[in-house]
């Protein structure tokens, strides 16, 4: 276990369109309804210039698992009004694949879906060395970043800042406001205080990728943290 001290690295994750990867089967890509880990960490990854498969990659996906993970839904307004998350599908032509007798398929449609104008805080909790690295990197990334998918632009920078904790990143991002008012997902420090599990811990991002289970606890806006 590291000796380094804590610190919270928040993330601004906003913009017209995003798409978390969460239970993508075949020509089917859905979008969770808040930002998966591993998503994030992918979006890390490409921050510190970490390649798919890379040694760098596997120096760093140890260290970013290990941090805690607490994403929070950040209600937009538009001209006084709440603008409403939606869910919107999409369609792309992949070119050469492979059909079950093994020929070619000259394009085949996929169907994918994103979120519309939502806004999320994520934190990354834990090594401190490791945050104000990862921080450096996001000011500079090494290269692009978006929002789960490539097609994904954020439209507001994604660093917000570190912090020492969790409680004066809180106080940053959501001022006397209280997390409670809030739907949040925070990762689970045991499986009975979990709500659901995820294969959302990347191992490699490399083909074939691989991912751990994560367990994780969900709060609706209004519920209390016990």
């Amino acid at each position: 276990m590291s000796t380094n001290p804590a610190a919270c690295l928040v993330l601004r994750l906003e913009g017209p369109l995003q798409s978390w990867g969460f239970e993508d089967r075949f020509n089917r890509r859905k979008t969770g309804l808040l930002p998966t880990k591993s998503g994030i960490l992918g979006l890390c990854c490409a921050s510190l210039g970490a390649a798919r498969g890379s040694d760098r990659e596997q120096q760093w996906l140890p260290r970013l698992n290990a941090l805690g993970c607490l994403v929070i839904a950040l209600p937009r307004h538009a001209k006084e009004k709440p603008l409403i998350v939606r869910r919107m599908e999409d369609f792309h032509t992949v070119q050469n694949t492979r059909t079950t007798d093994g020929k070619i398929k000259e394009t085949h449609i996929t169907h994918r879906t994103y979120l519309n104008d939502a806004s999320f805080a994520a934190l990354l909790t834990g090594d401190r060395s490791a945050l104000e690295e990862l921080a450096a990197a996001l000011q500079d990334p090494v290269w692009g970043v978006w929002l789960g998918r490539t097609a994904c632009i954020p439209s507001a920078p994604v660093l917000n800042g570190c912090y020492e904790n969790e409680t004066i990143a809180l106080a940053a991002i959501l001022g006397d406001r209280p997390l409670s008012g809030f739907t949040r997902q925070r990762e689970a420090t045991s499986f009975e205080n979990g709500t659901d599990t995820f294969q959302d811990s990347p191992i490699t991002f490399a083909d074939p990728r691989q991912f751990a289970p994560r367990r994780v606890k969900l709060w609706r806006e209004g519920e209390p943290e016990n």
